[in-house]
């Protein structure tokens, strides 16, 4: 089996109560159908659609009789009647307008899909605590996986290629279709067939799912290789709960009075892009956070907001394969800056945002609108941030084996 590329990743710009997110989260997303209403009367299977018009104007030249048509020969003429589900068809063929596009992360997201990313966000879920995402051959790959879950303990590692779900071939599967069927409720089990960078062939693995809990921020009080004490601040994601969570490892940091910090990016996917300006705050003084440039080329900078409280204590960032999207936006800065070093692997490299909206009937879309760019204009898609320090990760590590955090302890 030939190598896969590395995989890369996204993030979410919420608009839909004024919140900006990078995600990668997952997963899934749409627009509205030509914004029509319409009555169906079933008969033999057979619609009789009223459809009032209400197309937008730059879609004026385009005659959807052509779909109708179809809708209705295809609800005639199927052959497995239980199989009809006008609700789905009509999902469907939303999904299948906004999948045109070609762009894998501007998706249509159903109710359930809508559900479940706001679950992800909120931090609880069940499942088996994979990010997911696509590499450069949109094949479906690991962006990362969750600490603590069914995948991380299996040894599942950012950047594997799922070949297979559950025997279903994951060649063209949709980022919504891959998390449904890997979803399910606790104690339930699924199947994944697993391709790692290197390996001669894949693997097959399964996984009992369990109530996944994503705490988004821990500290530890660490000492370095002379004695001195050392803040240990492990950021997992921008989620709902971060503000609070970060606040508390803030108030241990300030109550340890460190002579260093150490800010743990590692298997960081993303989430809200205003999470990420506040955290890099954190770090620096002044100056643009992160650039965002529209397809017209024009750009918006994004500026630190607050006084930060650890500005002057000398800084660490670990990054690695699965750090992405926000945490690319938090360690492209402080690189930038020179505020602090960075130590670890290159970077996931996902530099596009997405706006997220709801929409009616509990629905949801995500479509790709900009890229982001670190304070110096550098674009990390495709290619990631690449540390001061490279330490590489052993294929297997010994229990309580970490070389690249030992290599930050020993920097300070």
């Amino acid at each position: 089996m030939s190598k896969f590329p590395s995989i890369k990743m996204l993030f979410f710009k919420r608009v839909s109560f004024v919140t900006v997110l990078i995600a990668t989260l997952t997963f899934i997303i749409g627009w509205q159908l030509g914004q029509r209403d319409v009555d169906l009367a079933w008969q033999n299977y057979t619609p009789t659609l009223q459809v009032k018009n209400l197309q937008p104007q730059s879609s004026k030249d385009i005659d959807f009789k052509l779909f109708w048509q179809t809708w209705d020969l295809v609800s005639k003429e199927f052959v497995d009647k239980k199989a009809i589900d006008p609700q789905k068809m009509y999902y469907g063929a939303i999904s299948g307008m906004v999948a045109a596009l070609g762009d894998p992360y501007t998706v249509f997201l159903p109710p359930e899909s809508q559900k479940a990313t706001q679950e992800e966000l909120g931090g609880t879920f069940e499942g088996v605590g994979i990010e997911l995402g696509f590499n450069k051959e949109k094949r479906l790959a690991v962006i990362a996986p969750l600490p603590k879950t069914p995948a991380e303990k299996a040894g599942i590692k950012p950047g594997d290629i799922i070949v297979k779900i559950n025997d279903k071939d994951t060649s063209g599967i949709a980022l919504r279709e891959a998390v449904n069927l890997i979803r399910g409720p606790k104690n339930s089990k699924v199947k994944l067939e697993i391709y790692h960078d290197g390996d001669t062939d894949s693997k097959k693995i399964e996984l009992v799912r369990d109530t996944i809990v994503v705490k988004s921020v821990e500290f530890k009080a660490l000492k370095s290789n002379d004695g001195r004490n050392i803040a240990y601040i492990k950021l997992t994601r921008f989620g709902d709960k971060t503000s609070n969570e970060w606040e508390s490892a803030i108030r241990e940091t300030l109550e340890l009075n460190p002579d260093g910090v150490i800010l743990d990016l590692r298997n960081n996917p993303g989430g809200y892009l205003e999470g990420s300006v506040s955290i890099a705050s954190e770090f620096l003084k002044d100056g643009v956070v992160t650039i965002q440039e529209n397809a017209k080329g024009e750009q918006n900078e994004l500026k630190v907001t607050k006084g930060g409280r650890l500005t002057e204590i000398p800084l660490i960032v670990l990054i690695n394969q699965g750090s992405a999207s926000a945490s690319e936006i938090v360690a492209g800065a402080i690189q930038d800056y020179k505020r602090g070093k960075l130590v670890g692997e290159i970077s996931f490299g996902k530099g596009t945002i997405q706006e997220a909206q709801d929409l009616p009937e509990r629905t949801g879309i995500h479509i790709t609108t900009a890229k982001w760019l670190t304070p110096n204009g550098r674009s990390v898609h495709n290619s990631g941030l690449k540390p001061d320090v490279e330490v590489k990760e052993p294929e297997k590590l010994e229990e309580n084996e970490d070389p690249q955090l030992d290599k930050a302890l020993e920097l300070f």
